[in-house]
């Protein structure tokens, strides 16, 4: 088997905790994404005998380099794969490999009350005969994206062990942060030395990825006024009831659950708050910057009226863009999608391209001046309990960026 080591990698990986943290006032969120990228992907690269194998502090990414084994001059491609996982329980993880799986039947997890049952989850019926990667009920597994960081580790290893191959220089770079939305944006594009790059985040087989949402958010602090309920009236200001009230002038339609396709959503994320204070958290999506600009405005005119009415700044009002369409740019640079498309038909892959109900870092690196489509990386229902790979997606993820390296260095 070419991969041999990619299934004994992947189990390494996903045992490790390396949550991020949104709230955390360090870079890398946590000292768990960091010690994961020096202390467990820096020795296998090193270990590999990769060139440049470093620790980019500004960054937070490990890099590496893959060296070119052709002598005349080939567009430097790069590989990014992300080492965070998502706010789901990542301790303990105990990974369960269900071999040759009959395409039908319920998968329980570990010895939980839970089941990935294919009435529910239908993917998994595209995958009779081959291994589902699991978690054991109570944990994440991890493989968004440590499906991505195994295949890039393995491809390393492929192309070393087989110098017939013919390719350019190829650069590395594993990730912090990309699940809090923050990490990209440290990111050292001029260091990193690619001309183009992909990252290796996507679900099944065939997924390609390059449009994506813009994305702001935004938070609310409101100051109430507690005062005994007994003589609260046209006194007591409830910090949650404004909370709500806010909440209910948004589009009721326009939420994650009640959407798809290409149709935006205004999504609550946290809810905290007692009648004196009260916090709430949103992210806005939407595929078309124009309607994400009429969202935000949406949400500060809602403020501006309220905060009329109460004749005060009473809600205070934060608010950012996270990163926007890529789609707008890269049509700049169809060439490397049209890389990536030639090579998913090489190995035989029916191409999916609609646009990802999400982002992902080559959302933000593609403004920053690196075009940076995604490519898939076998996760599936990532973020939760009932997240699983398989691992034929994940020998076909690795060889498509084999396909991808010859077919680079043959144009």
């Amino acid at each position: 088997m070419e991969y041999q080591n990619l299934l004994p990698r992947f189990l390494k990986y996903v045992q490790v905790n390396s949550r991020s943290d949104e709230y955390s006032d360090r870079f890398p969120s946590t000292e768990k994404v960091e010690n994961f990228q020096k202390k467990v992907i820096m020795p296998d690269l090193e270990d590999l005998g990769l060139r440049d194998v470093h620790y980019n502090q500004q960054s937070g990414c490990v890099i590496a380099e893959i060296p070119a084994t052709v002598d005349y001059d080939v567009p430097v491609m790069g590989f990014l794969a992300h080492c965070d996982t998502a706010d789901f329980n990542a301790e303990n993880i105990r990974p369960q490999v269900h071999e040759n799986y009959d395409g039908k039947s319920k998968i329980q997890l570990g010895d939980s009350e839970f089941f990935l049952n294919p009435a529910v989850f239908p993917n998994l019926q595209n995958y009779q005969g081959q291994t589902i990667i699991t978690a054991s009920g109570d944990t994440l597994l991890g493989g968004d994206d440590k499906c991505g960081v195994a295949e890039l580790v393995t491809l390393a290893e492929y192309l070393l062990a087989h110098p017939e191959i013919k390719h350019g220089k190829i650069r590395l770079a594993f990730t912090p942060d990309e699940e809090i939305g923050t990490g990209a944006e440290h990111f050292d594009v001029a260091e990193f030395g690619a001309d183009f790059a992909f990252t290796v985040d996507g679900e099944a087989p065939g997924k390609l990825d390059w449009g994506t949402f813009s994305a702001a958010q935004f938070s609310l602090e409101i100051q109430g006024v507690n005062v005994h309920p007994a003589v609260a009236k046209g006194q007591m200001i409830n910090a949650i009831q404004v909370g709500i009230d806010f909440q209910n002038q948004l589009p009721g339609a326009e939420v994650p659950e009640k959407t798809d396709g290409k149709a935006g959503f205004f999504h609550l994320t946290n809810f905290t708050g007692t009648v004196d204070h009260a916090r709430l958290d949103y992210i806005i999506r939407d595929f078309e910057r124009e309607g994400l600009e009429e969202r935000k405005n949406l949400v500060k005119a809602i403020v501006a009226q309220m905060n009329e009415q109460f004749g005060s700044d009473r809600i205070k009002l934060q608010m950012s863009d996270q990163y926007y369409n890529m789609a707008d740019e890269l049509a700049k640079h169809m060439e490397i999608v049209d890389l990536a498309r030639e090579a998913y038909k090489k190995q035989g892959l029916e191409i999916n391209e609609d646009p990802v109900r999400g982002g992902t870092d080559g959302s933000q690196l593609t403004y920053m001046g690196l075009p940076c489509p995604n490519l898939f990386a076998g996760e599936e229902n990532m973020h939760g309990r009932y997240e699983y790979t398989v691992l034929e997606s994940m020998y076909k993820a690795v060889d498509v960026m084999v396909t991808m390296a010859e077919l680079n260095a043959a144009k």
